[in-house]
């Protein structure tokens, strides 16, 4: 009788398992046709790139199409959104080898310490001054101190944020990342950085990984035999490391604040059993860290690090599907509406770090 019962039980298991693929196909093959041209765009213009134009197009397609005539198609939607964002990030780890980081990246530490706190606290005051959405307000700060769209990317899963405050964020991440690309090899120039100056810049004081490279790279043509690309992509790298503490300490206060409201609706009980480290940090950072300590190994042990140029392309291509999906879910002209105080914080942190960056280099002498 028990044999028949788990059979019972596992053919329910697989039945259900396989309704909920159906529902979610269609929806993520219509994120995954948005992506692939949004893709090859961002590959030629890297200065904007592909989750940028993903997120735009998603926006403008919502525009027409609503989301109650989405019919069975807005399962795979949200699936995309939550979901494939998460995988995404899982896969970054495996772009990190963490054993190059920390001989390449070591020197620039106290920068990107310095850079990472000044947003970190600017962010937080901007939130009290401007009184912001706590979920946008951190979302912005984040992307600003540590690495723009991934971190955002692994931020929001971890305090619960709206898909329209995950596209507001990223607009205005981009829309600085964007001027930082023009203006900075020009006033580098200006200030008489030294190459290695530069690329410590760019990669500290430009938050997407596409638009440090297009800053690093503008850099690079402006002076013949400079290098400053290798610099800024290995501190860049180093800054994205950061996602790991950002995230377990969110993840940590969210867990508290929920908590906190379950004492205050159960008189008491509570809502963890007591806070437990193993619930409040999110499975998929874990598997994030472990993804780049596989890569360390691996390269130590001798294997080929174009081994893993593969996952590392899955994804960017699924951090493009997840941005299409959040731009379908994304309400533009209420976004446009309620842009002011984003953009504005975003200015202010923008500026900061990037003052932040040079004040450091030039107390430490590297500049």
């Amino acid at each position: 009788m028990s044999a028949i019962l788990r059979n019972r039980h596992r053919r329910s298991v697989k039945e259900k398992a396989v309704a909920n693929l159906k529902n979610v196909v269609p929806g993520i093959g219509v994120c995954a046709a948005i992506a692939v041209p949004c893709w090859f765009l961002g590959e030629a213009l890297p200065v904007v790139g592909g989750p940028v134009f993903a997120i735009l197009a998603g926006m403008a397609i919502a525009l027409l199409w609503k989301q109650p005539s989405r019919g069975t198609v807005q399962d795979g939607i949200a699936f995309t959104a939550k979901k494939v964002l998460q995988y995404a990030v899982i896969l970054l780890g495996f772009g990190l080898n963490l054993a190059q980081i920390a001989a390449v990246g070591a020197e620039s530490l106290p920068i990107i310490a310095s850079t990472i706190a000044t947003a970190l606290i600017v962010g937080y005051i901007l939130y009290k001054v401007l009184r912001m959405d706590s979920a946008i307000a951190t979302l912005i700060a984040v992307g600003s101190s540590i690495c723009g769209g991934s971190a955002i990317a692994a931020t929001a899963p971890v305090i619960k944020a709206k898909d329209e405050q995950v596209a507001q964020a990223i607009s205005v991440i981009f829309l600085f990342n964007v001027i930082a690309a023009l203006i900075f090899p020009t006033l580098g120039s200006a200030l008489g950085m030294s190459n290695e100056g530069f690329g410590l810049f760019a990669g500290t004081a430009v938050n997407d990984t596409s638009s440090v490279t297009a800053a690093a790279a503008a850099w690079d043509g402006m002076h013949p035999g400079a290098n400053a690309l290798d610099d800024a992509t290995i501190v860049k790298l180093t800054r994205t490391l950061a996602i790991i503490p950002i995230t377990l300490v969110l993840a940590i206060m969210m867990a508290r604040k929920e908590n906190a409201a379950a004492d205050n609706a159960t008189t008491g009980a509570k809502l963890l059993g007591g806070f437990s480290l193993k619930r409040a940090l999110p499975a998929f950072i874990l598997l994030f860290l472990a993804a780049s300590v596989i890569t360390t190994v691996a390269v130590a042990a001798g294997a080929d690090v174009a081994a893993f140029a593969p996952l590392k392309t899955l994804s960017r291509f699924f951090i493009v599907m997840a941005m299409a999906a959040i731009g379908l879910n994304t309400d533009l002209v209420k976004l446009v509406r309620s842009g002011a105080k984003p953009i504005l914080m975003g200015l202010i942190c923008w500026i900061c770090i990037a003052a932040a960056s040079l004040a450091m280099q030039h107390t430490l002498g590297l500049w």
